[in-house]
Order: C-alpha cells, then structure tokens, then sequence
C-alpha cells in the first residue's frame, strides 16, 4: 500500500480542522491592508503596478487600477512587505501573512467567495506557512534562499486551495505544482536592492496559479515536500526535517496564534536591540560614547551584521532595515526606529553614521536564536564606565502580544503615512470588523 505524502496528510488534516483563529486572522487582515496603504505611493510599488499588464476585478489596496486576481496578490504581497513592517513568526523567522492573506483576498474577490471561505484559507495558509519554518530551522537562509518567498508558495497555495474548498487531489497538486513556482534568492542584502520587497507578492500570486492550474487537472509530485528532490531538498539541502512540527496537531492546535506583529519597519532580529538602545538613550548622551558592543546570534550575522564595514555604513534607507548598526543608532540618536527612520535623506545623517560606525558584536554561542529573538547593547563610554540593556523577546510577539487596539492604531498611522484621510482608515476599519462574516468578500471600495 502506498504511504500517504505529507502533502496528502496535511489535507486530511485540513479537511478535519477546527474553527479558525479569527481574531489573530482580523489583525493580520488590518495590519496587512494598513501596510499596503503605507506603501501606495513608494517607486517599488509604482513598478511593481505598471509592470504587472494584466487587468481584472481584484484590488490593489490604495490603488485605482484593478487587476486579475495574481496580479493583485502580487502587489499587495510587495507592498504589505515593502517596509519590512509586517507580521513575523518567532522560530522561522518567516512573514507569512504578507503573503497568504494578498493571495486569499484576490482569489476570494475573482470568485466571489464568502467571508468564512476567506477566514478559513488565510488562517490553513499562515499556519502551513508558519509551521514549515519550524521543520529545517536556518537552513533555507544558510543555502542563500529567504524562507517567506519558499514556504509562503506552499502557504499560499495550501490557503487559496482552501479557500476554493478543491478536492484533495486537486490540493495535493496544487502543492505540487507550486514547489516548482517557488523561488527567491537572498542576494539583494549585497546592495539594499528591491527583490526582497517582490518575494511575498510572487509566492501569493504562485498559489493562484498553482492553484488553478489543479483545478483544471494539472498534476504535480504528491511528495513536492518531503521527496528526495523535494522542497527541503532544494532550498534546505536536505531531505531530513522536523516534520512533526508541521504535521503535529495541525489545524487543531494553531501556532498561528503566536505571530508577532512588528513595532518597527525593519529586520525582526533588529528588535530588542532598538528597545535596548531607546532605553540606553535615557542614561547616556551619545557624545560621550566611545563604543558599542552587543551579544549576537551566530545565524543573524550573515543578514544584519556581515560585513561589519558595510553594515556600519549602509548605502541606502532599504540596506538600513538590516543592518544592526544602524537600528541601533536610530534607536540611541532618533529615540525611536519608525519608517521616518528609513529614508535616504535620514541614512546620510552624520550623526546616525557616527554612531552606527562605533557598533560591533560578539557572538553569543548560547543565544536561543530562532526560537527566540533577543537583545543586548552594552555601551563603553569615554571616561570608562559601562552600561548596558539586555532584552529576552521580541515585544509584539508571543510573550507580549499586540492587542487589537494597537494593531488597530498601528493601521491608522499606516494610512495617514500612505495619504489615507481618517475617514478612509476609518471605513476600512469597519469593513474589516464583518469581512469574515459577509457574504462575498468585495474590496471594492478600497481602490482610491
């Protein structure tokens, strides 16, 4: 008898799942539509839009234009990732809603489905997406690939498929269609260039494709996961995972529960440490700080602090969001590391340069990274004396959740960012508050 795929026992698993997480999923709808707001109006957007040539009857959130359903899950996926400002999975780390909720929105509107189908998709999507992050930790980031454009194709196409309610077969293929669509190379961190901004939005508008083309009997490889050339194998390099931590109570026990909602529009691994800067910005002046040194996680350095010099002096406002020196910097110099921190204009500032060239680190060998994401900054000043900050979490995440609240005013000033009116914010607010419980999911009146 043959062995059942682990494709085909997430569909089982799926087909017997307990209610969603709908309130996490509503933060995740608002957080990613405030995110797409924000972004409306930067060039990466605009390019993304105009070089997307299909039309439809799917929303580009903020945009006039109407597109065909991949279309606007490819530019709502770039724009709610573009600031780096988007939810993120402790253990992966992986941004699964800037992908999934873009794909089931825009398949959701083409269809006219319902508002639970809707709920239903997004919440198997993120969890498949999270829980895949979970299976072979660092090494999808080791092997040069970023794990939210890999894992987000599955996700993706696991929450359009469910939102579509596909037989499992046609599930099953979709997945298997979908490996092969899945891509996304971790090289833009050389220059601060724009591909990592694109990654969700082409892994969201892969799921619909992959998708379709199962529902109209294109068959793909039932063991695209796990297969001895399977996802693991060419993006992990290896055909040997955690796989009970994908399979293990799935859609019965959600880890999707635990997503961290970001305080702050750059590298999630950066976090604690701005917090640890702002709280040492009160007890030190910057002026008489000779260096900074802070404690780091081995798996963090090739992305935030390799090379040192580079690092320390970033060519433009999108290398700043990686680079730990500079975070730093905004932190003690700015008091804060929100998206004014991020301009060019803000990046040449000589005093952020200053400081940001006095930062380096020392490996941590027992830092919990991924499964937790910390910080330390201790600070050398000129007459001798040390103080330092020590963080053991990620605020917005597991061990200090966002409340709806905060998600809600992180939306409003996403908006106001973006040129939304209050008014406008307002609307989506209450748009948001019956999506999920309306009978076709119609974002319409967002196009503006």
């Amino acid at each position: 008898m043959e062995m059942s795929s682990i494709s085909e026992q997430l569909a089982d698993a799926i087909a017997g799942a307990g209610e969603p997480p709908r309130e996490i999923v509503e933060k995740l709808l608002i957080d990613v539509a405030g995110l797409c707001v924000a972004a409306r109006n930067t060039d990466y957007v605009r390019a993304a839009l105009d070089g997307w040539e299909a039309s439809g009857n799917c929303t580009a959130i903020g945009q006039t234009r109407a597109l065909d359903s991949a279309g606007a899950a490819f530019v709502n996926g770039t724009a709610a990732h573009g600031e780096d400002f988007d939810d993120t999975f402790e253990g992966g780390p992986i941004h699964a809603g800037a992908v999934i909720v873009p794909a089931v929105l825009a398949i959701a509107e083409r269809e006219r489905l319902s508002g639970l189908a809707a709920l239903k998709g997004i919440a198997i999507g993120v969890e498949l997406t999270c829980r895949a992050s979970l299976v072979a930790p660092k090494l999808i980031h080791k092997a040069g690939f970023h794990p939210t454009a890999v894992l987000g194709a599955i996700g993706a196409a696991a929450g359009v498929a469910t939102a579509l309610g596909l037989p499992k077969k046609q599930f099953v293929d979709a997945l298997g269609i979908v490996g092969s669509m899945a891509a996304g190379i971790i090289e833009y961190l050389a220059e601060g260039t724009w591909t990592k901004r694109m990654h969700p939005g082409w892994a969201a508008q892969s799921g619909i494709r992959a998708a379709d083309l199962a529902r109209k009997g294109f068959i793909g490889p039932r063991t695209v996961i796990e297969g001895e050339h399977g996802l693991y194998h060419g993006f992990a390099r290896t055909t040997s995972g955690q796989w009970d931590k994908l399979l293990d109570g799935f859609g019965k026990r959600w880890v999707t529960d635990t997503v961290a909602f970001k305080l702050y529009p750059c590298g999630t691994m950066t976090h604690p440490y701005i917090d640890c800067a702002r709280r040492l910005a009160k007890k030190v002046q910057i002026e008489d700080i000779a260096e900074v040194v802070c404690e780091a996680a081995e798996g963090t350095l090739h992305r935030l602090w390799e090379p040192l010099k580079a690092k320390q002096s970033p060519p433009n406002a999108y290398a700043a969001k990686f680079s730990q020196p500079y975070c730093i910097a905004a932190g003690f110099v700015l008091g804060n590391a929100g998206l004014d921190a991020f301009t060019d204009g803000r990046v040449a500032d000589p005093r952020l340069r200053a400081l940001a060239a006095k930062v380096r680190y020392e490996v941590d060998p027992d830092n919990p990274d991924p499964s937790e994401y910390t910080g330390h900054v201790r600070v050398k000043l000129k007459n001798g004396s040390v103080v330092e900050e020590r963080q053991a979490h990620i605020r917005g995440g597991k061990h200090e959740p966002l409340s709806r609240a905060d998600v809600e005013d992180k939306f409003t000033g996403n908006c106001a960012y973006g040129g939304w009116s209050d008014a406008q914010a307002e609307s989506f607010l209450i748009w948001a508050r019956g999506a999920f419980d309306a009978r076709t999911v119609d974002l319409s009146a967002f196009r503006k």
